[in-house]
């Protein structure tokens, strides 16, 4: 191939500093001749490449002559497309959404004016029917009046004026409808009852009468029951249940519930041509309450009654999409009146007819029976369900209601004795005892066993029992007096252990702890139901803490006594009453000691009115102290006659002789306290004192025997710790310095045992003047 044009120029003109001019022409001849071959060969060349091109660009300019003419006729398309054809359609699409909301429009007109349709003609159907007396009919149509007109408002966005005027309407001949049946029932229904004043007495329970007209003639026959269509009519407007509660509330208040409460009722039918009648009337004698059985027996002759006279109607349920399209009458008035007959019947019946006596209990049987057989009839009526009811399942239960009505009455009857007067009272002497029957033999328990094999004697056995003997009267309760209340309220505790020894397992339980409850019940009632009397009369407080102390004499024992006789649970060491023992011995020294305490208080008010039993040679002091002195005697004298044959002797002389020591304490205090005793003085203080010994003896009268009250009386110092005292202080008032000196014997004497050498010499400096006899005195007082 050719070299370059533009490099051959190139080389030319290198070289042209070396060649001279003729090479140089020379040169470019030939470079000229070499051009045009040059040029020539180019020329082929393009030649041949435009021949092959020319045909693909002729048919580029084609296929771009094509493309040009359908982007025309497409330009064309879419310019008519656009102000056309898409216009056409958005005007289509408007008229149908307007057209198709006519439509709506439309048909919701004429599914309102078809309901309004059908509103009208249910009611046009209704009067008619109302007025033939078709009453079925005419409740269906004004059901279907109702369903017409909640459908209407339940239209959203469409409200007719209308409406409110059909909804009255609506509630207007319905309170029509209802009207209209309840004259028919009325008739059909007849309650003829006492004035409401009298509708809670036996006189006007024998006013009360039903009258049932609901047999139907022998026109009515072919038609079916009046009492039927009345019926079938409350139960499409959906008021029946409200009729039935009404009649059920009307037969319980004025039929079955005075059967229950009055045992003397007894109910009576008549039959007559158009009613049937059924009233109330009373037999003699009155009992306070009857038999279980004869009330089942009332009550179900008045439920046969009224299941063949008003009950026995079928009736078509109204609601289309309940299971069992039956409305069964019986079982709508068991609902209604059920729960409160059976509540009557339990409360007014059952409860009175729990044994109180264990023994009585087999006896019960038959109520039970009784029981079952009045629910089997009215199951079989159909006014009870199939279920076990509350009733029946009370009267099973007996036992336990034995035993929670035999502890209720127990408390019951504990409380009242608690209540009662304290001041009524027995004497109780060491051989006394609870009336009761004999316990029974324990028979040969593992208990027993082992404590018969216990006493069996065994062989090579020393015998290392005393051959003295302790009194039978060692540990009784010695003499004196306590309320009669408790007497009977510790028999009421043994009858009810006994009672517990011959009942069930639970029931003896029960009764065990009932019988506690009475022991635990007297320490919080009697304290505080006669807190005033305790308080202000001291006989009462003194026969109370007697109560007490025989309570508590009973309690160490009684457990012991019933233990092998209970249940086992018992018997395992519960049945113990030792733990109230404490408790009752506390609560009766608690209330003597306050009693003591204001006793004590008011010999030391008295006391305090001696005016210190100073200057008695004024005859103004000497008179107030001999009057403290009379009144403090007379009143130990009143307590004495109050307490006579009321403590037990050991506790009187105690209570006595404490007051009495405290008397003979204060008037030792106040002597002894006196600086200054003249003769005059020391003579009318010693008369004084003359009159306590003499007369203090006297007030020891725990006996009504005069005669055996002597040795109490003699045995004074025993019960008065200051008694030695005041005899000393009487020596003293009378004696000279060397009899007192005598009685001192140098610490050893009688005197010194009863004053300290401070208080005697005090009492020397008062009774004598200050001289050598009386410092030489008090030097040998030390």
């Amino acid at each position: 191939m050719a070299a370059p044009a533009g490099s051959l120029v190139a080389a030319v003109l290198a070289s042209s500093g070396r060649l001279d001019k003729e090479d140089l022409g020379t040169r470019i001849g030939r470079l000229s001749r070499r051009v045009e071959e040059l040029k020539g060969e180019v020329c082929t060349v393009i030649n041949q490449k435009y021949s092959e091109f020319l045909p693909s660009m002729q048919s580029a300019q084609e296929l771009l002559a094509q493309v040009d003419g359908l982007a025309s006729s497409i330009d064309l398309l879419r310019a008519g497309i656009e102000n056309e054809v898409q216009r056409d359609p958005n005007v289509a699409v408007a008229e149908f959404a307007e057209l198709k909301q006519q439509l709506e429009r439309d048909t919701l007109v004429l599914s309102v004016l078809k309901k309004l349709q059908e509103f009208d003609t249910a009611m046009e159907e209704y009067n008619t029917a109302l007025l033939e007396k078709k009453y079925v009919v005419a409740a269906h149509q004004l059901e279907k009046t109702r369903s017409n007109l909640k459908m209407l408002e339940s239209r959203r966005g469409f409200e007719l004026k209308i409406l409110k005027a059909l909804r009255t309407e609506l509630t207007v001949q319905t309170e029509n409808m209802l009207y209209h049946l309840g004259e028919e029932w009325q008739k059909l229904v007849v309650w003829k009852l006492p004035p409401l004043k009298e509708s809670s007495s036996l006189e006007s329970a024998m006013h009360s009468e039903l009258h049932l007209h609901t047999v139907p003639s022998k026109e009515e026959e072919t038609a079916g029951p009046p009492v039927a269509s009345v019926l079938q009519a409350f139960a499409v407007l959906g008021e029946l249940h409200a009729k039935f509660k009404s009649f059920g509330q009307l037969l319980l208040k004025y039929i079955l519930k005075p059967l229950i409460s009055y045992p003397s009722l007894q109910p009576f039918t008549e039959e007559q041509s158009d009613a049937f009648i059924l009233r109330l009337k009373s037999k003699e004698p009155h009992l306070d309450y009857s038999s279980p059985i004869e009330v089942f027996d009332k009550i179900k002759l008045i439920f046969e009654v009224l299941h063949k006279y008003l009950l026995n109607v079928p009736l078509e349920q109204p609601a289309e999409d309940t299971k069992d399209c039956r409305v069964v009458l019986p079982e709508l008035l068991g609902d209604v009146i059920w729960e409160d007959l059976s509540d009557c019947l339990i409360q007014n019946c059952l409860v009175n007819s729990i044994p109180t006596n264990s023994s009585k209990l087999e006896q019960y049987i038959e109520v039970i029976k009784s029981a079952e057989e009045f629910e089997k009839a009215l199951k079989n009526m159909q006014i009870l369900k199939g279920d076990t009811t509350d009733l029946l399942k009370y009267a099973r239960n007996v036992n336990s209601h034995f035993a929670n009505k035999k502890c209720q009455d127990v408390i019951v009857a504990a409380r009242n004795l608690m209540t009662s007067e304290i001041h009524n009272t027995v004497k109780i002497t060491p051989d006394s005892s609870v009336a009761l029957p004999r316990l029974p033999d324990p028979g040969s328990g593992d208990h027993l066993k082992m404590q018969k094999t216990n006493k069996l004697p065994h062989n090579n056995v020393v015998n290392l029992e005393n051959d003295t003997k302790l009194s039978q009267y060692m540990f009784s309760l010695p003499t004196c007096r306590i309320s009669s209340s408790v007497e009977e309220l510790m028999k009421l505790a043994y009858q009810t252990l006994l009672e517990a020894t011959a009942s069930t397992d639970q029931c003896c339980i029960q009764l065990f702890y009932s019988v506690r409850n009475i022991f635990q019940l007297f320490c919080d009632v009697v304290p505080t139901y006669h807190k005033e009397n305790l308080q202000k009369l001291p006989q009462l407080a003194a026969i109370h803490h007697n109560n007490c102390m025989y309570i508590a004499h009973h309690l160490l024992t009684l457990g012991h006594q019933f233990r092998y006789r209970l249940t086992d649970i018992l018997c395992d060491g519960a049945a113990t009453f030792v733990d109230l023992v404490p408790g009752f011995r506390r609560l009766g020294t608690a209330c003597f000691l306050a009693q003591m305490r204001v006793q004590k208080g008011e010999i030391l008010e008295r006391l305090s009115s001696a005016r210190n039993f100073s200057n008695m040679d004024d005859e103004e002091n000497y008179s107030a102290a001999n009057k403290a002195i009379r009144q403090v005697l007379h009143q130990l004298k009143r307590l004495g006659k109050v307490w006579q044959d009321v403590l037990p002797v050991t506790v009187y002389c105690k209570a006595m002789g404490t007051l009495l020591n405290t008397a003979l304490t204060e008037i030792i205090a106040r002597i002894a306290a006196l600086e200054d005793i003249s003769a005059e003085d020391a003579d009318r203080l010693y008369s004084l004192c003359r009159i306590m010994v003499e007369e203090g003896p006297r007030v020891f009268t725990p006996l009504p025997e005069e005669d055996k009250n002597k040795k109490y009386q003699e045995e004074v110092p025993v019960y008065v710790k200051k008694w030695m005292t005041f005899k000393e202080l009487m020596i003293i008032l009378q004696a000279n310095l060397q009899e007192i000196v005598d009685q001192w014997a140098d610490g050893k004497g009688p005197l010194a045992a009863e004053f300290s050498a401070a208080e005697v010499k005090s009492l020397i400096r008062a009774l004598f003047q200050n001289t050598e006899r009386r410092a030489a005195a008090l030097a040998k007082i030390k």
